[in-house]
């Protein structure tokens, strides 16, 4: 179908299944106003990526669920927000924050969308290895697994969205998530760059990826835990929620990291001679102590 192959049309298309979820997720939060809030927004947070789930079967792509990842959270908490009505320093300085990390991730997925007939090559090739089962594994690895990261790290913010307050502790969770998604854009700025000036098929060694192999997944693991941060200066009693960082940052290291590393090995020539010479997450040289023996 030629639509699904317009750039432009892709987006209004998703934009269209992303109003359809928010507008299912809000039907569900306020269906369900007696239990506890916490419960109350996880349900309406998966009512709308079920139904990202559904468009994602119709249009044979799952990567109509990718944008979710940074969409979620910014309206999610800024619909929050706005029924606290707690407009304190604390509470505007967060929003701006998640603002500033989702409109810029989102922002880096629209200029990388290419149109509906391509998927991320981690969906075609769980596709390939689960031809049969694809709408289950779709739904629970693709859909549900990330919301569900997504979401506990976000249960900090919800609590820091009811309880306010500012102090200097507060500063340093804030700096951490401004750090963390200006290093995203740095890094995805010098990606594009380098794509568009070099051969793909060799290794990237500019910048950042000089030092670091994956800084732009350091920049998302930082902003949640600042937003732990965050919510730690106030509710220090609630340290447990650091549950949510922690799973952000494992789905990384244990998950997309590997996959990434296993393709790179088998694409990019010289990539094992790159993996020696830098660090996995850290953009600071890679010193080596020199054997005089």
């Amino acid at each position: 179908m030629q639509t699904l192959r317009s750039k432009t049309a892709g987006l209004i298309i998703i934009c269209i299944i992303f109003v359809l979820a928010a507008i299912a997720g809000v039907y569900v939060y306020n269906l369900f106003y007696a239990v506890h809030l916490i419960v109350r927004l996880f349900l309406a947070d998966t009512a709308a990526t079920v139904m990202v789930f559904v468009f994602s079967l119709i249009l044979r792509n799952a990567s109509v669920y990718d944008p979710y990842w940074s969409v979620a959270p910014v309206v999610m908490l800024t619909l929050l927000a706005l029924q606290l009505n707690h407009w304190d320093a604390g509470t505007l300085l967060l929003v701006v924050v998640v603002f500033y990390w989702g409109v810029r991730l989102t922002a880096n997925w629209i200029y990388t969308f290419r149109n509906l007939t391509v998927q991320d090559w981690r969906y075609d090739m769980l596709r390939k290895a689960n031809p049969k089962t694809f709408p289950l594994v779709s739904l629970i690895g693709i859909h549900m697994m990330p919301t569900i990261v997504v979401f506990l790290a976000m249960i900090p913010a919800v609590y820091y969205l009811q309880a306010g307050g500012l102090n200097a502790f507060t500063f340093v969770g804030i700096a951490v998530c401004i750090a963390g998604a200006t290093l995203e854009l740095i890094s995805d700025l010098q990606m594009h760059r380098f794509r568009r000036c070099l051969d793909c098929s060799r290794v990237i060694e500019t910048g950042l990826w000089k030092y670091a192999r994956h800084p732009n997944y350091l920049g998302e693991i930082c902003m949640w835990w600042g937003v732990y941060i965050i919510m730690l200066s106030v509710l220090p009693q609630r340290w447990y929620f650091f549950v949510g960082a922690l799973a952000n940052t494992l789905l990384f290291v244990l998950i997309s990291i590997p996959m990434a590393e296993k393709r790179m090995a088998g694409n990019k020539p010289g990539y094992g001679d790159y993996k020696n010479r830098t660090r996995l997450l850290l953009p600071i040289p890679r010193f080596k102590i020199k054997n005089d023996l």
